[in-house]
């Protein structure tokens, strides 16, 4: 049996098989924890805040639009959901795994002779001091590896701009890092 695509299985549950739900939750749990911990540090607020995630996406399938891409849907429910985290606690620390600390250090082309366990520490740092309005695209972009196009649905703002707050927030992320390079020396 081929595998059945998002849209698919959203079209499926809405036609009444409700119990192909799971692969939804089966999708995207993991990807959907990774993206909420760039924003959100407690993980019992983060599996809450799942919770409320897909239980929203499950009572709003029927106003999907098919001809659209499901997974910038789920994001962008998963957005405001975080924002509405920060907002309601002013808790945005951000905590990179190994893996996309290493895409960062490729993509932003980052001095290799940095002592890599301090340098991941000081990304973190970086992004943390950072405004959320930039964090947000370049998490998605180098981190959720997310297309301009759906970088633009999850933020409702226009392609042109995530492209300007990419390379704004990149630049700002290398001043940061500039800044805690010199506390160092």
């Amino acid at each position: 049996m081929e595998e059945l695509t998002d849209e698919q299985i959203v079209k499926s549950v809405i036609n009444g098989n409700e119990d192909i739900y799971r692969e939804i939750i089966k999708r995207y749990e993991k990807k959907l924890s990774r993206y909420l911990c760039k924003f959100i540090n407690n993980p019992e607020d983060i599996e809450d805040i799942l919770q409320i995630i897909f239980i929203k996406t499950y009572k709003n399938l029927y106003g999907f639009n098919l001809d659209k891409k499901f997974s910038s849907w789920i994001y962008r429910i998963s957005h405001n959901e975080a924002i509405n985290y920060l907002k309601k606690y002013k808790n945005n620390r951000i905590c990179l795994d190994d893996i996309e600390y290493k895409l960062i250090d490729e993509k932003i082309d980052i001095k290799k002779e940095t002592d890599r366990i301090f340098l991941k520490k000081d990304i973190e740092d970086a992004l943390n001091n950072i405004d959320i309005k930039y964090r947000e695209p370049i998490v998605l972009f180098y981190l959720e590896e997310m297309s301009y196009d759906e970088i633009s649905d999850i933020l409702r703002i226009p392609k042109n701009t995530v492209g300007t707050l990419i390379l704004r927030g990149k630049k700002i992320l290398k001043e940061e890092l500039s800044e805690i390079k010199k506390n160092y020396e």
